[in-house]
């Protein structure tokens, strides 16, 4: 599919990405504008060619829905349509955003609350996905999608990667799980790169291998002149799924199936951290770690993001959503500058891990059959490229592989590094309701590496505290 991608591109305008739509971060409960079309006019996806003339999309003219969204770039992505999504259907939207880190929290009351407030919201498709199913708090949306009359013929739910579709697919080791997440967005761990830094220390010879992302960044970091590496440092339960992409990156072909992944061998009281891939997939985090600046182990995302973004970093490795961020003129100081690559591989073939956004219905929404219509459209082909322009993060296979709005607006060699990675990333989620505790360890394994601990000694001691942790003892 990567040869697709190039030809499909081949013609592809490098310019700048779309100004991201002001207004987002909505603090109170508004209804959409109404829209100014007139009832004959043609919305956006009703004047695409693929669009679906024979489904009735008014179904539930009338009908008034609450969205619950993060603050994110796929929300903002989206606003600009929302207006089309009303003409098209005859639905009111009432929608809600909320600003990370606090929507995590209000998305749950929001869902225990009665009566709910929201008939759609933006899903986590992790373990807090996995949880709020185990609470009774999710509503499937497989019979939703299987009702001819609820769901456009040409709604392709195999357009999404596999790996993408199982992570909201429950019971994870059942023979017959229902799906109830729609993937919306995605990032791809993969290497950003300062074109110019590169040039400067490395000839402009970009490291083919982790031992030499490792070596190269390190030999930048002393000369002092500039940071060798950026990366999330803090100890934390958030840095989880950029060092799963890392360890993946050195897994192999082994499968890594849900809900265990790569962390537990078939049975939560087996942990598998002494596996010697993943001691190696800590001890690479460690050292990239040793080549950034001295408060890496202060760094989060943003911090990291915002020290690469200044063009005070070689390399960093994080979620390929930033990208877009990174060629935005007017705020970024490396725009123009950066390069993008699939993580380079430990052993032959690059790999990596993925997380993911989607949506969801509450189990008590008053409207779940109208919900779903603005699911199906806000994910359907003719939508998921338009939104995706803001994140980078298409989900689809479509969005990707046909020149279009999408692929026009942004970075050929961005879009190819995480078309690339889509192919054979992973999950990096892990279904149990723990599992933010037991991230949490794996980080704290991670600055004893960094501080001088002998990895395999790090290792045992993290299997020790894990084992108990999932025993109900709690840490050592």
């Amino acid at each position: 599919m990567p040869e697709l991608l190039a030809q499909s591109m081949g013609v592809l305008r490098r310019r700048r990405f779309m100004q991201l739509a002001a207004g987002a971060g909505l603090a109170t409960l508004t209804n959409c504008q109404p829209s100014s079309r007139s009832p004959t006019s043609k919305t956006a996806i009703e004047s695409d060619p693929n669009f679906d003339q024979s489904f009735d999309w008014r179904r539930f003219a009338g009908d008034q829905i609450g969205l619950l969204l993060d603050d994110h770039p796929w929300t903002t992505g989206l606003l600009p349509y929302l207006p089309d999504f009303e003409a098209l259907t005859g639905i009111t939207l009432k929608l809600r955003t909320v600003a990370e880190p606090a929507y995590f929290a209000e998305m749950e009351a929001l869902l225990r609350a009665d009566p709910v407030q929201a008939d759609a919201f933006f899903l986590p498709m992790d373990s807090t996905a996995y949880r709020l199913w185990t609470d009774d708090l999710l509503l499937p949306l497989t019979p939703l999608l299987h009702n001819p009359r609820l769901t456009a013929a040409n709604y392709n739910l195999f357009d999404f990667p596999e790996g993408f579709r199982l992570a909201a697919m429950y019971p994870p080791d059942s023979g017959s799980p229902q799906l109830y997440g729609i993937p919306a967005t995605f990032e791809a761990y993969i290497l950003f790169y300062n074109k110019r830094l590169v040039n400067q220390f490395l000839a402009g010879r970009v490291p083919q291998t982790m031992a030499e992302l490792v070596q190269a960044a390190t030999q930048i970091n002393e000369s002092g002149q500039a940071a060798g590496m950026a990366m999330r440092g803090v100890k934390s339960d958030a840095i989880i799924d950029t060092v799963s992409g890392l360890v993946l990156n050195g897994w192999g072909a082994e499968p890594t199936p849900l809900p265990f992944n790569l962390w537990f061998d078939g049975d939560w009281q087996r942990p598998g951290l002494t596996d010697p891939r993943v001691v190696e997939g800590l001890t690479t985090y460690a050292q990239l770690m040793r080549a950034g600046p001295a408060d890496i182990k202060q760094m989060d995302w943003p911090e990291a993001t915002q020290l690469f973004q200044a063009g005070k970093a070689a390399f960093y490795i994080d979620a390929s959503l930033f990208g877009p961020d990174f060629e935005q003129r007017d705020t970024s100081a490396i725009a123009g500058q950066v390069g993008y690559t699939v993580l380079p591989p430990v052993h032959q073939q690059s790999l990596t891990g993925h997380w993911l956004w989607g949506l969801g219905i509450p189990q008590r929404s008053s409207h779940p059959k109208a919900a779903w219509l603005f699911i199906q459209w806000a994910t359907s082909p003719e939508m998921e490229a338009k939104i995706a322009v803001a994140t980078g993060g298409a989900p689809r296979f479509s969005s990707w592989l046909t020149p279009s709005v999408y692929t026009e607006a942004i970075n050929f060699d961005y879009a190819l590094a995480v078309q690339t990675a889509m192919q054979t990333s992973r999950p990096t989620a892990v279904l149990h309701p723990q599992w933010n505790q037991v991230a949490l360890a794996i980080a704290t394994a991670i600055h004893a590496i960094y501080d001088g601990a002998e990895p395999t000694l790090a290792a045992a001691q993290l299997q020790t505290t894990v084992t108990q942790l999932m025993a109900g003892e709690g840490p050592p």
